[in-house]
């Protein structure tokens, strides 16, 4: 099979949605359907289920997937051997990052990153730090950026430290959590970062917020903070000058300020290719 048509059962696979599916692989809706059937010929099986609710995996499509997977990682690996022949930093740079980190740290890395090696080409994911570790175990990506205490065996880097503060429009000081009446607006993140803010608040606060907002996104979470409806905890790199909001910074029982570790994390192989040791070295020169 050609490799255009792996890739088309692979997205097809991955969202069960054809229009979905269209807008990602840059074609009609009619011209995927047509490609799809005519796929679906040359190996005289039926791949996909269609329904009003999407697509549905047939077994035999289960098989054929697991082919185009596995031909598309084995294409991917030999194009990476090959890249590290030549003297020009070229092929594709899999990244997996914390969607904190994405959002405010890495930006401009990957700015003066492409600058730098308009030949290599970026592929990037946003997570929980959990689930780009058990990619990472998986040979997904490259490299992984992840948040908090970590379990890898293999490279490792510490990138960089940041406090967490308390933010809000009038809230001042800690002692005035215990009194206010504003709700705590906390937003989806890891269970390492959770339990971590949870430790604090037992051990400075006492008693939970009395009244709660939760929010799936950092952002949204900061928005709502600078728009006085709430307070929050939000770590340093989030919060890059701005105004109008009150910054604590929280430290535990201990006086110890507050921080999130953050790590770069890739396997042994991974390091060896010169689009990987190309970012790495950026990195480690900022």
């Amino acid at each position: 099979m050609r490799s255009t048509d792996l890739e088309i059962l692979a997205t097809l696979a991955e969202e069960l949605n054809m229009r979905k599916a269209a807008e990602r692989l840059y074609v009609s809706q009619p011209a995927l359907s047509q490609r799809l059937q005519a796929i679906e010929k040359v190996w005289n099986e039926t791949i996909f289920l269609r329904s009003r609710k999407g697509l549905t995996l047939t077994p035999a499509g289960e098989q054929i997937i697991r082919f185009a997977l596995e031909s598309l990682a084995r294409e991917k690996k030999v194009k990476d051997q090959l890249a590290m022949l030549t003297n020009e930093v070229s092929g594709t740079l899999k990244l997996a990052v914390s969607t904190v980190v994405g959002t405010y740290w890495l930006p401009p890395m990957l700015k003066q990153f492409v600058q730098t090696y308009p030949h290599v080409q970026l592929s990037l994911t946003t997570g929980w730090s959990r689930e780009i570790l058990r990619c990472l175990y998986e040979g997904d990506f490259h490299i992984g950026i992840v948040r908090g205490k970590i379990d890898w065996a293999e490279q490792k880097k510490h990138l960089f430290s940041d406090q967490l503060y308390l933010v809000d429009t009038a809230i001042t000081t800690v002692d005035e959590l215990t009194c206010t009446a504003k709700p705590f607006i906390q937003f989806k993140s890891d269970s390492t970062y959770d339990l971590q803010i949870q430790q604090w608040w037992r051990q400075r606060i006492g008693s939970q917020p009395k009244r709660m907002i939760a929010v799936d996104q950092i952002e949204t979470c900061k928005q709502l903070v600078l728009n006085g409806i709430g307070y929050a905890i939000l770590p340093e790199i989030s919060l890059p000058q701005e105004e109008g909001i009150h910054k604590i910074p929280l430290y535990d029982d201990h006086r110890e300020p507050l921080q999130r570790d953050t790590w770069l994390c890739a396997d042994k192989l991974s390091v060896e290719l010169k689009q990987v040791k190309a970012f790495i070295e950026l990195l480690e020169q900022q």
